[in-house]
């Protein structure tokens, strides 16, 4: 099962949108990792709310069925509440630039 827990655009360095779950509504940004340099890192950051707290991660996959690329995220931070959110970024069918954030309860 997946739900939505946010939409993003992309725009020139990554994708802005919101994230809108039960408990946090917060615009977020999720930036092209400019900066690294090791096969571990990140290849987005996310930040959150006019502060730009950073907040998770995004590391660019490719699905063994369908082989389109998408980005598995990770979001970690007290007022998301003590567990991690898994998530991917992936396209919205039939809306160019816009993409969906769905949550993994894996």
């Amino acid at each position: 099962m997946a739900n939505a827990i946010g939409y993003v655009s992309e725009v020139e360095n990554g994708f802005e949108g919101a994230l809108a779950m039960v408990n946090l509504s917060v615009p977020i940004r999720v930036n092209k990792n400019v900066e690294k340099d090791q096969d571990g890192q990140p290849d987005y950051r996310i930040y959150a709310g006019e502060t730009d707290t950073e907040i998770g991660g995004g590391w660019l996959k490719t699905a063994k069925d369908s082989g389109r690329e998408y980005i598995s995220i990770t979001l970690a931070d007290p007022q998301i509440g003590p567990s991690k959110i898994y998530a991917n970024l992936a396209p919205v069918k039939g809306h160019k630039d816009r993409y969906v954030i769905l949550w993994n309860p894996t």
